[in-house]
């Protein structure tokens, strides 16, 4: 007898963690590989035009960048969206997301162009930061719809395999992307003009984003339900629905506690890091300080992110989520805390694997409980509160640490806190599930 269609994406179907469809037969499913395409090719672009943005700012010899400056170039990067995305999301919710994909992408090529014309000028401070300000906006609301749009091309049972895929190959094309920025400005130069040009080249990935989302139909991708009440006020009701959901949902506010804990802890890192390789370290044998070495830690990061595509999956359907977070976790606050400890390029060569490896082990469990657990009606209202979870606390935390740090960085104190936050996400995460699953008592 022919065997039976499984559930498709919008007819749900209950997660079942012993079925599998595999890396090979999930790139087989056209929705889904078309979906890769884009997201790939889209985040390649913004990792390209991260690190070209970077060496522009932080380690351009035309230019000097103090802990507050770096913090500031971050902040307006990650920050505003992140205050807008909650309303932006409840579009999401409302227009066809194929669209979103193909005129985001569009408009984030013509955005990185802007950018390359104001660094190849000379333009810094604010007017330089508006403008990247512009692309990172774009960038997130793309890649919000990416998000909800997987649920529409995968069955929901297969969603912490297909998510785990996207997202960490996704992370992998960025941290790709940087390097690919670091190779070019080899070739173009430090300055203003070379950091021009390898800007522009960012614009490739957007354009072909654009080319690959246009191959879907219309409403391929969503969203079901679209949301009946006014625009303007679906739109300005935004975050308390994202939020209302997300409390509404113990696992899933447990999630989002988990990764607010790493994006602080990570921030704080990240600045204390950059400061390291611009002011402090030098070159050990194979090991990099300088842009160079910055690259170096982005490549062991994403080999922490690919190592976690393949971990996740198995430890989900061995101990469970919960388990898999608690453990990803407790992993960062010791790494911290060894950081801490050492100070030393090695030693951040090294963390830079395991927080990119336990990181990305809480994002992949975070996305899968919102994509599992979250109405689809609901669903681009809460992946924008989990943007401002992702990005604020992360900038919050790289503003803390810029006025605590000192100028080159040597702040182990700093590090050790980050190791505090992990345990205090921790808790945060077993508080919340018990919400959802209730101490027995005693007989």
């Amino acid at each position: 007898m022919p065997t039976p269609p499984e559930p498709g994406p919008r007819e749900g179907g209950t997660a079942d963690p012993g079925v599998r469809l595999g890396v090979a037969r999930l790139a087989r499913t056209p929705g889904y590989r078309r979906l890769l395409g884009v997201r790939f090719a889209a985040q390649w672009g913004d990792g390209m035009f991260q690190a070209a943005l970077g060496g522009a700012v932080l380690f351009n010899p035309e230019r000097q960048a103090d802990p507050l400056a770096v913090a500031a170039g971050l902040a307006v990067l990650l920050l505003p969206y992140s205050i807008i995305g909650p309303f932006a999301g409840a579009l999401l919710d409302r227009w066809d997301r194929r669209r979103v994909l193909l005129f985001a992408n569009l408009l984030r090529a013509g955005l990185v162009a802007v950018v390359a014309a104001a660094v190849y000028a000379g333009v810094a401070g604010p007017p330089l930061f508006v403008a990247a300000l512009a692309v990172a906006g774009v960038s997130r609301f793309l890649l919000a719809g990416l998000s909800t749009a997987l649920p529409h091309v995968v069955p929901r049972r297969h969603l912490v395999e297909a998510n785990t895929l996207a997202v960490t190959a996704g992370a992998a094309l960025a941290a790709l992307g940087g390097a690919s920025a670091i190779g070019l400005r080899e070739l173009l130069g430090a300055g203003d003009a070379g950091s021009a040009g390898v800007t522009l080249a960012a614009g490739i990935g957007s354009l072909l984003s654009a080319l690959l989302a246009a191959g879907f139909r219309a409403h391929r991708l969503g969203p079901d339900g679209a949301d009946e009440r006014p625009a303007v006020r679906a739109v300005a009701r935004g975050f308390a629905d994202g939020a209302r959901a997300t409390a509404a949902a113990p696992t899933v506010a447990a999630s989002f506690l988990a990764l607010a804990a790493h994006r602080l802890a990570f921030g704080v890192t990240t600045l204390v890091t950059l400061l390291l390789f611009r002011y402090t370290f030098t070159d050990q044998g194979v090991l990099r300080a300088g842009f160079a070495g910055l690259g170096e830690a982005v490549v062991l990061a994403a080999a922490g992110l690919g190592t976690a595509a393949l971990a996740t999956p198995w430890l989900v359907r061995r101990i469970g989520r919960a388990r898999t977070v608690r453990i990803a976790l407790a992993v960062a606050a010791l790494t911290q805390l060894g950081l801490a400890a050492l100070l030393s390029l090695p030693a951040v060569m090294v963390a830079a694997f395991v927080i990119g490896l336990a990181g990305q082990v809480v994002k992949l469990c975070t996305d899968a409980a919102v994509q599992g657990e979250a109405g689809d009606g609901v669903l681009g209202r809460v992946f924008a509160l989990y943007d401002i979870v992702f990005n604020v606390g992360y900038v919050l935390a790289v503003a803390a640490a810029a006025f605590l740090s000192p100028p080159d960085g040597d702040a182990p104190g700093l590090l050790a806190a980050a190791a505090a936050l992990y345990v205090l996400g921790l808790l945060g995460h077993d508080q919340q599930l018990r919400r959802r699953t209730p101490r027995p008592s005693l007989q």
